[in-house]
């Protein structure tokens, strides 16, 4: 049976970028133990009040079923375990299980550790019996134990057996400079496994890009016990990605780690914690990636409307993601018509379809993406219908950007927009112009759409397409907006960054007003307002 252990809490911690409070680790460990992690490192408890905090925060938890375990090192070399700060520390923590590392490499017992190899061997067994004569379960992580085994393999082993001899339930191979091959893995662990006789478990870093194919290596040379973060964060490139991990162990190794049903909750999980991390989501990370199931190729998309697993290797609702089908200069009459039933849009006319597809390729071109503003693109297929009428129509808009002394730099928007057979005309002031023209059009139309205050304008990017044009180049602007419990992007592109914003801005406004009063709602909401 695959023993799961997650360091996301002290592991993951050590990742540039990454800081988590007290509070955070509490809300991570409920997650995680929601989902099904067997055991969960919570921190360690000897090098910061925070994690001092968390143990004492954490016994007040009612856990389904994940253990918690204190981080630690062996005691000093001139002193007992019973001396030892940190071995106390430990103690105190009252975690159900103790993780202590120790050195396996001679070249960091001697050179690091300054002290001898006997000695050090003294540290592992005596650091492992203490913690177990306590009552503690006893997890030895053996540091640097794939460089230590290519120096001294004897060595290496006696290291690993001293734990045994104290009473580790499981030792643990760390590949703590992360640049050994899956193969060297596979190979090392078999031995250690037949030289051994506890739990082998596998602790891997990612500075050669291989840290989950040497976890699962590790399994395929015996290892029972997998030691990852989500979402792979940890010190320089990361530790093993257990998000990556648990699917590959499940769905390709066919092992029983999880039940299917807790699978499907791993996407959801890693969205979790990359917020409580406040990072950014990788789009591209296997399996829980937004971009795991996305295409864009025509022939791709073609494929997949006649088969669905044709160019997906795993069901995408089997790890709680799914499919996405992206339209851009790449795309064909497939990608299109997925996206009308998408969003719901009856599928036009072969000659419309085709006039939409040539355009989509042409804005590409230009510099506009759709992908990641699917709001323009709806927009564009609604258009292409007969019976569409569009909530406003813009006859000009001016913006004035100046510096007025006592006032500093002042932005004001005049915008003029049609609705129906009305011209509303309207002039606001806002921090810098889009912000006017934000304000200015919402005034414009306030008096015939009421509720046009439902949403606002959260993100705002800019991009510069070709930066050796200078002043002339070309602005692609993205802009995401919500209503609070949806959010849509729209997109403009433009030598002008003044009127690729508006693109983008009154794209997000129409497309607002759609969800708010419904497609060819328009005369309705103007005798609504009267």
């Amino acid at each position: 049976m695959i023993e799961l252990y997650d360091t996301t809490l002290r592991d993951g911690t050590q990742g540039e970028g990454v800081n988590l409070t007290a509070a955070d680790k509490l809300r991570i460990t409920a997650m995680l133990d929601e989902f099904g992690i067997n055991i969960i490192e919570g921190g360690w408890p000897g090098s910061n009040p925070k994690d001092a905090d968390y143990f004492r925060q954490v016994r007040q938890m009612s856990l389904k079923q994940a253990r918690i375990s204190a981080f630690g090192s062996t005691c000093r070399p001139k002193l007992q375990p019973a001396e030892d700060e940190n071995i106390q520390a430990l103690m105190e923590s009252e975690a159900q299980i103790a993780t202590i590392f120790g050195k396996a490499w001679t070249r960091h017992v001697t050179e690091v550790l300054r002290t001898d190899l006997d000695n050090n061997l003294r540290l592992v067994e005596q650091s492992v019996a203490y913690l177990r004569a306590a009552g503690r379960r006893v997890i030895f992580d053996a540091e640097h134990f794939f460089d230590g085994y290519h120096a001294d393999r004897q060595y290496a082993l006696r290291v690993l057996k001293a734990a045994v001899a104290g009473g580790a339930e499981t030792v643990v191979l760390c590949d703590t400079n992360g640049g050994t091959m899956p193969w060297v893995i596979e190979s090392i662990v078999s031995d250690v496994c037949g030289q051994v006789e506890c739990r082998i478990g596998i602790h891997t870093h990612n500075d050669g890009g291989c840290a989950v194919a040497n976890s699962l290596a590790a399994v395929r040379g015996g290892a029972t016990h997998i030691q990852g973060t989500m979402n792979g964060v940890g010190e320089r490139c990361g530790n093993a990605n257990l998000c990556t991990i648990i699917p590959n162990l499940k769905l390709k190794c066919g092992l029983p780690v999880l039940s299917e049903k807790k699978l499907a909750a791993i996407t959801g999980l890693s969205r979790a914690v990359s917020e409580v991390c406040n990072l950014a989501p990788e789009r591209r990370a296997p399996y829980v990636g937004r971009s795991a199931f996305a295409h864009k190729g025509g022939v791709h998309v073609a494929a997949l409307q006649r088969d669905p697993g044709s160019y997906e290797h795993v069901e995408p609702g089997s790890v709680g993601n799914g499919t996405r089908i992206l339209v851009s200069d790449l795309s064909g009459r497939g990608n299109l018509k997925f996206k009308a039933g998408q969003f719901g849009l009856d599928w036009a006319s072969p000659e419309a379809n085709q006039e939409l597809l040539v355009r989509v390729k042409e804005l590409e071109n230009r510099g506009f993406s759709f992908e990641a503003a699917e709001g323009s693109l709806e927009l564009m297929m609604r258009r292409k219908h007969e019976e569409y009428r569009p909530y406003f129509e813009l006859i000009d808009f001016m913006v004035v950007v100046e510096h007025r002394a006592g006032r500093g730099h002042l932005a004001e928007a005049n915008v003029k927009v049609r609705v129906q057979d009305r011209i509303y005309h309207t002039v606001a002031e806002g921090v810098g112009p889009v912000g006017a023209l934000d304000i200015a059009l919402r005034k414009s139309l306030v008096s015939v759409y009421p509720r046009i205050g439902d949403f606002r304008l959260v993100d705002y990017k800019v991009r510069i397409l070709d930066n050796e044009a200078a002043t002339n180049a070309m602005t692609r602007v993205l802009v995401t907006s919500s209503d609070g419990e949806a959010s849509w992007s729209t997109v403009g592109a433009s030598q002008n960054i003044i009127e690729a914003s508006w693109q983008a801005l009154s794209d997000s406004f129409e497309y607002a007003l759609i969800r708010i009063y419904g497609e060819n709602a328009v005369a309705e909401a103007v005798a609504e307002s009267a």
